[in-house]
């Protein structure tokens, strides 16, 4: 075989540019590589202190089975994990016990603050819907730094809870628990406020919006069996099963009225979705589950206790409707409408600014 210069030249530099693209150093294919395994390794370390302060803030005891399947690793892959981080002082580790470190427990409370804090951010600041908050903040709580968490923090008014109604630790590492029960606590006829819906399982969580609760709103339980749970919330009649109630946590509060008693004290109350073409009504309130940007547009829209609409028309798909308010036409969907209560006028009235 003929040697060629030229092509003995062209392999070479192929080789070169091969190799550089591997070893590079920061950017190559193995600094990122490693990179990428440190940073896992990181977020596998933090998520783990998460879980354990969380486990034992409640009283519970962590263990190696639960620490694997929150990490969705293998036991032997925790195992290892669990003794770097005893090595970096943050666990005792002592037979079954898994005990938190003052620095493990420091490093727990950034992260849970960051994670409760970003959730609150997302609630107040972006149109992210309830069901994303959760997973949003699970993906940034590793990669805020302490100075951008109290930037937030005090971009947002120094929130004491997140959108679930869990507290958020201070930057001193202060936590006030809410102290709630579950619902599914309290015996029939009692009244009770809800301070915090659990987030997890996802399944869970999303029948819980779909019920359309939320921290601060005020419940009465009308009956309790082993196999459903019925309260009044928010104007309407809910009806759970145990497994899914129990991650309501409530404090018991002075009688809520009955529900027969509050229609009455409020004729004619409603969502304004509810209102029909030509029909006046008076607004009430908007729900504790209008936030942020949204109740900041309603407000300016004239949308406040007092404020007379009118339904005046609705797309030939029935959505949106048209609303006169405050001699504007504005057109709201009607989950929209369903955040603003409402007292029906029992006359067709004209609207008035």
């Amino acid at each position: 075989m003929t040697y060629n210069p030229l092509i003995a030249l062209l392999f070479g530099i192929f080789l070169i540019g091969i190799t550089a693209v591997i070893f590079w150093p920061e950017k190559g294919i193995l600094a990122r590589w490693q990179k990428t395994g440190h940073l896992s390794e990181r977020v596998h370390s933090e998520d783990a202190l998460k879980h354990i302060y969380k486990f034992e803030a409640k009283g519970r005891r962590p263990t190696l089975e639960s620490i694997a399947g929150i990490l969705h690793l293998s036991l032997d892959d925790t195992a290892e994990l669990l003794s770097k981080m005893e090595a970096n002082r943050l666990l005792n580790l002592s037979g079954e016990s898994i005990q938190l470190t003052t620095a493990g427990q420091d490093t727990a409370l950034h992260i849970i603050r960051a994670h409760r804090l970003y959730e609150h951010y997302l609630a107040e600041e972006t149109g992210y819907d309830e069901t994303e908050w959760h997973s949003q903040a699970e993906r940034h709580e590793h990669s805020l730094s302490r100075e951008q968490i109290n930037a937030l923090a005090n971009q947002l008014g120094n929130p004491t809870h997140d959108p679930h109604g869990d507290p958020i630790p201070t930057s001193s590492g202060d936590i006030v628990f809410h102290n709630g029960q579950p619902l599914t606590e309290l015996p029939a006829q009692s009244s009770a406020q809800i301070v915090h819906l659990e987030d997890e399982p996802d399944i869970v969580y999303a029948q819980l919006i779909a019920e359309d609760l939320c921290p601060g709103m005020s419940v009465r339980v009308m009956e309790k069996t082993p196999t459903y749970i019925r309260f009044w919330a928010n104007g309407d009649e809910h009806i759970l099963a145990p497994i899914v109630a129990a991650n309501i946590s409530v404090v018991e509060v002075a009688a809520v009225p009955e529900p027969d008693k509050e229609d009455k004290q409020i004729p004619n109350s409603g969502q304004l979705s509810s209102l029909q073409i030509g029909e006046t009504a008076e607004v009430v309130t908007l729900s504790q589950k209008c936030r942020g940007a949204e109740r900041r547009r309603f407000m300016d829209l004239g949308i406040l206790p007092g404020a007379v609409i009118k339904a005046e028309m609705s797309s030939p798909s029935g959505e949106p409707t048209a609303y006169i308010i405050r001699d504007a036409l504005i057109a709201l969907r009607s989950e929209q409408a369903s955040l603003i209560q409402v007292k029906k006028n029992t006359k067709r009235t004209k609207t008035l600014s």
